[in-house]
C-alpha cells in the first residue's frame, strides 16, 4: 500500500516515522514518569510508529491537508500546546540531572517529541474537520424530524437538574451569595464587588417569592428556579441556532446530554453565583454572532444587544472583555454599519449608563483597586518571598503599603487572597494614590527578576491552560453559616441520594476520556483547536464568533486570584459544544441548505 502511494520515498518515510516515534516515546516516558527500561516505553514506541504510518497514508489521500494554511495552523498550535504542557511539567524531566548541557538536551528532545506528536495529530484531525464534503454527510439532515426538539431538550435539561434542586433546596449559597442576599435585604450597602445587576436580579426574584410565600427559604428558591430556566434557555437558543443550519437532530440530542447529564452543570444551575448566568449570556452572545454570519434580523439583533449588555454587567471582567472586542466588532461589521453599529453602541451606552450614573446615584461601591491586582501582587510577593535583593527606595515604597515581614509566611503561589488581604490590612489608599510609582516598581522588579515573575505567573494561572491539573469541581453544597434565617432545607435526601451525588461528581476524576470534560485546560486547548480549524478551512469570518470567549479568557489571565477555580472559566466549558459546532458547520459551502424558507427561528 505504502509503496503504491509513496514509491521510492517509502524507505525514507519509514526512517522518518521511526525517528518521530522515538522522540515521541521519549516525551511520553518523561511525562508518564517512567524509567527508560519500562516495557510500556516499547508499547508507546510501537503505537506511535503505527499511528504515524497510518497518518502518512491518510494525509497522502487528503492532499489538501498539506496546503500552506493547514500546515501553518498545525505548526502554530503544536508549538503552543507543547509550550503550555512543558511550562508546568518540565521540572520533572530534569530533576535528576545537574549538568546544564544534559538538561538542555533532554528538554530539547522532549519538546521535539511533543511537538511531533501534536503536529501529526492536528494534521490528522484537520483531515476530518476540514473535509467539508464528508462533514456534509455527517452533520446535515435532509428532512424534518421531531418538531420543537430544542424545546423538549430545554425541558430535558430542567428535568435532569431538578433532583439537584430538590436536594440543595433552596440553592447552594457560599459566602459570596450570602453577601448578595444581605445587599438584597438592605442589611449592607450595595457593592459592585459582586455585580450590582446580578444582585438586583436576585433581589427581584427574592422579593417576588417573599411576597407570595412570606418564607425566606422559598423566596430564595424563586431565584434558583429562574437561574435554572435561564441556563436551560441559553441551551435552547443554541440548539435553535443549530436547527437553522440544518444540523442532524441526533447531534442536537447528543449536545443536550452533555448539558443534562454531566453533573457539574446541574450543580452550578442551583448555585447562586454570578458566573452561572454569565456563562449563559456568553453562549447567547456567541450564538447571535454565529446566526449573523448567515442572516441578520430583528430577533437576532435584539438577542445580540441583550446578551452583549449582560456580558458587560454580570461580571466585571465581562465589561473589559467587551471593550477589548469593541474595535474588532466595529471593524468586522463596518460594511453593515447602519444595522450593526446602533446595536454595538447600544450595548456600550447601556453598560456605561448602568455602571456610572445609575450606580453612582444608588451609591454602589466599586470594587477596590487591590481586587484587580492579583497577578502583579503575586509577582512582587514572589520576589520578596525568594529573598531577592531590592534597593532601599523600592523597599521603602512597598513598606508604605504592606508589612513586608509577613510576605514570606503568607505567600501562596496559587492563591492571591493572602497577599490582597495583607495589602488591605496595610495602606491601600496609599497604593491607590501612587499607582504610577507602583507600576514602575512592578516593571523594575520584573526586569531584574524575570524568572521569578514568569514562574509566579505560571503558578497563578496554570489551571486554566495546563491540561493535567487536579482541582475540585462543583463540590459546593448547602448554605454557608448565616443568621439571616436562610438554611439548607433538602426536599429529598437519604443515603442513596447523598451517595449518588457523591459518586456522580467523583467519576469526573476517575474515568479516562470522560474526565476530559472536567478539565479547564483541555477546554482551552479545544478552543484553540477550533480557532486553528477556522484558519485551516479558510473560514476566517468565523473568528468573530470566538472573539468574546477569547477576550474573556484574557481577562481571567490578567487578573485571576486563584490558579484553579472552575467557575472563572465556566463560560468557556459551557460553550465547548458551541466551539465544536461552529468549527464544523459551513456558512457558505452548501447554499442549497439555506433557502428563503430556512430563516433563522
Amino acid at each position: 500500500m505504502l509503496k503504491k502511494i509513496f514509491g521510492k520515498k517509502e524507505n525514507l518515510l519509514l526512517i522518518l516515522n521511526t525517528v518521530e516515534s522515538f522522540f515521541t516515546t521519549w516525551a511520553f516516558m518523561k511525562a508518564g514518569r517512567m524509567e527508560p527500561g519500562n516495557i510500556l516505553t516499547g508499547a508507546f514506541f510501537l503505537l506511535s510508529f503505527f499511528l504515524y504510518r497510518h497518518i502518512s497514508v491518510r494525509l497522502s489521500v487528503k492532499a489538501f491537508v498539506y496546503t500552506k494554511h493547514v500546515r501553518r495552523s498545525a505548526l502554530i498550535l503544536s508549538f503552543l500546546f507543547t509550550l503550555m504542557y512543558m511550562a508546568v511539567d518540565y521540572p520533572h524531566y530534569i530533576e535528576t540531572l545537574t549538568n546544564r548541557l544534559f538538561q538542555a538536551a533532554v528538554l530539547g528532545a522532549v519538546f521535539l517529541g511533543f511537538f511531533i506528536c501534536f503536529y501529526k495529530l492536528l494534521l490528522l484531525l484537520f483531515s476530518y474537520s476540514a473535509d467539508k464534503d464528508v462533514l456534509h454527510k455527517i452533520l446535515y439532515r435532509q428532512q424534518d424530524g421531531i418538531r420543537h426538539l430544542p424545546f423538549y431538550c430545554f425541558l430535558g435539561c430542567l428535568l435532569c437538574w431538578f433532583p439537584y434542586f430538590l436536594y440543595e433546596f433552596p440553592g447552594i449559597m457560599t459566602p459570596d451569595s450570602i453577601n448578595q442576599l444581605e445587599q438584597a435585604l438592605n442589611l449592607t450597602s450595595y457593592s459592585n464587588h459582586h455585580p450590582f445587576v446580578h444582585t438586583m436580579i436576585f433581589k427581584l426574584f427574592y422579593q417576588i417569592g417573599f411576597a407570595l410565600t412570606s418564607n425566606m427559604v422559598i423566596a430564595v428558591s424563586f431565584y434558583t428556579v429562574f437561574q435554572m430556566c435561564f441556563l436551560a434557555f441559553s441551551i435552547y437558543y443554541f440548539l435553535r441556532t443549530l436547527e437553522f443550519f440544518h444540523i442532524r437532530q441526533e447531534i442536537l440530542i447528543g449536545i443536550t446530554l452533555f448539558y443534562a447529564l454531566v453533573p457539574y452543570h446541574a450543580v452550578f444551575s442551583v448555585t447562586l453565583w454570578k458566573d452561572i448566568p454569565f456563562a449563559a449570556v456568553v453562549l447567547l452572545f456567541s450564538c447571535s454572532i454565529l446566526r449573523m454570519l448567515r442572516e441578520t434580523n430583528c430577533s437576532t439583533l435584539l438577542m445580540f444587544f441583550f446578551s452583549g449588555a449582560m456580558v458587560c454587567l454580570l461580571r466585571s471582567n465581562g465589561w473589559y472583555g467587551f471593550l477589548f472586542c469593541l474595535p474588532f466588532l466595529l471593524f468586522y461589521y463596518r460594511k453593515s454599519a447602519r444595522t450593526m453599529f446602533p446595536a454595538i453602541f447600544g450595548i456600550l451606552l447601556t453598560a456605561c449608563i448602568v455602571r456610572y450614573p445609575v450606580m453612582n446615584t444608588l451609591h454602589v461601591t466599586p470594587p477596590d483597586l487591590v481586587e484587580s491586582l492579583s497577578i502583579p501582587t503575586q509577582q512582587i510577593a514572589a520576589v520578596l518571598a525568594h529573598d531577592r535583593a531590592i534597593d532601599e527606595e523600592q523597599r521603602s515604597l512597598l513598606e508604605q503599603v504592606i508589612d513586608t515581614r509577613y510576605v514570606k509566611e503568607l505567600y501562596n503561589p496559587t492563591f492571591a487572597d493572602n497577599m490582597k488581604e495583607l495589602v488591605r490590612a496595610g495602606n491601600p489608599d496609599y497604593l491607590a494614590a501612587h499607582k504610577g510609582e507602583f507600576f514602575r516598581l512592578w516593571l523594575s522588579l520584573g526586569a531584574a527578576y524575570p524568572g521569578d515573575y514568569l514562574k509566579a505567573y505560571i503558578n497563578q494561572t496554570y489551571g486554566y491552560w495546563y491540561p493535567d491539573s487536579f482541582y475540585p469541581v462543583a463540590d459546593g453544597e448547602g448554605i454557608s453559616a448565616t443568621s439571616l434565617g436562610v438554611s439548607h432545607t433538602p426536599l429529598i435526601g437519604g443515603p442513596l441520594v447523598i451517595k449518588g451525588k457523591e459518586i456522580s461528581l467523583k467519576l469526573g476524576s476517575m474515568l479516562p476520556i470522560y474526565s476530559l470534560l472536567w478539565s479547564m485546560g483541555i477546554a482551552f486547548w479545544f478552543f484553540l483547536f477550533c480557532v486553528g480549524n477556522a484558519f485551516a478551512r479558510k473560514e476566517k469570518a468565523k473568528l468573530i464568533c470566538y472573539l468574546p470567549s477569547f477576550a474573556l479568557f484574557l481577562t481571567v489571565m490578567i487578573a485571576t486570584p486563584v490558579a484553579t477555580d472552575f467557575r472563572y472559566v465556566y463560560f468557556m466549558v459551557f460553550s465547548v459544544p458551541f466551539y465544536l459546532m461552529c468549527a464544523l458547520i459551513s456558512t457558505d459551502y452548501f447554499p442549497e441548505l439555506f433557502t428563503r424558507s430556512s430563516r433563522i427561528p
